[in-house]
């Protein structure tokens, strides 16, 4: 018996630019949704914002909250589930940086979630930020998080079936 085609979106912008509400729209046609949250709450700012997007998706996802192993999180999601809305990559790759020491956990890290891509338990819908259209950053560690972030964007996208491009709360389907 053939198995069922899974769709790989990504959908990726500038900041505030409607990424996250443009996926929670595109997934409100399925049923049994999975939401992989990779934010931490360091600080009362971040606590606020994952409240208000914990709110906007309403109690009609299971969440998985996720800083780091998202490949794990993937796998762990039953084929009885119609989606996931994973957000961030960014966010991911930045607790990556944070959190890990070496390049080559990171790296495995990273390995792992771009082997899982081509055959998820189900749809997947991605968010992730475009941090590398403004000005070259000035110190060391933002270079490398831009240049990593457009990496594993460029990753991503290859793999992925659909990419919009959000521009002031407008997609624009680009693959």
């Amino acid at each position: 018996m053939q198995q069922k085609s899974r769709t790989v979106t990504l959908v990726t912008g500038g900041s505030r630019s409607g990424k996250s509400s443009y996926a929670l729209e595109l997934a409100e046609q399925y049923q049994n949704k999975v939401f992989i949250a990779t934010a931490q709450a360091m600080d009362d700012e971040m606590k606020a914002r994952i409240s208000k997007h914990k709110e906007e998706r309403g109690g009609s996802y299971h969440t998985i909250e996720e800083p780091l192993e998202v490949a794990a999180a993937i796998a762990s999601v039953d084929d009885g589930n119609s989606v996931i809305l994973l957000d961030c990559l960014t966010v991911w790759l930045g607790n990556l940086l944070f959190h890990l020491q070496t390049e080559k956990e990171r790296e495995q890290r990273l390995s792992g979630f771009l082997n899982r891509l081509p055959s998820p338990p189900c749809d997947i819908i991605i968010v992730t930020n475009e941090v590398g259209m403004g000005i070259v950053p000035e110190n060391e560690l933002s270079r490398k998080f831009r240049d990593a972030a457009g990496h594993l964007n460029q990753q991503v996208a290859k793999l992925a079936d659909k990419v919009v491009f959000m521009v002031s709360g407008i997609p624009m389907t680009i693959k």
